[in-house]
């Protein structure tokens, strides 16, 4: 998708921090930080939203929770907890319209976690 700003960061066109990278995903760290750590973690392949997984994205999708568990490690979370977050459309607060996980760690957190005034 040529448009679309993760398929430019996967394919090296756009410049981001990558924290963990295999055949199947890429994290990096996000722009605009919502906690001490904040990592995204995406499917090579695109997939725009939740809405629009298939079976055939099954074990990609699955494979995003284990490499989420494996920067949280690298990051030192696991000792002291952290949050995956992943949005599905605008108003839950997705913004690049590729699927992503969200790692969040570093500091205690409430519930909800984003809050909108």
């Amino acid at each position: 998708m040529p448009d679309c700003l993760f398929c430019r960061i996967i394919a090296r066109e756009v410049p981001a921090t990558i924290v963990y990278e295999d055949d199947r995903a890429l994290a990096f760290r996000d722009l605009h930080p919502q906690a001490p750590t904040h990592v995204l973690v995406v499917p090579r392949t695109h997939v725009a939203i939740i809405d629009d997984i298939e079976e055939s994205h099954e074990a990609d999708i699955g494979h995003l929770f284990r490499v989420a568990a494996e920067v949280a490690k690298k990051e030192g979370l696991t000792s002291r907890g952290y949050r995956t977050v992943m949005n599905c459309g605008e108003e839950a607060g997705q913004s690049v319209f590729h699927l992503h996980l969200h790692v969040l760690g570093g500091k205690a957190m409430g519930w909800p976690p984003f809050p909108r005034g």
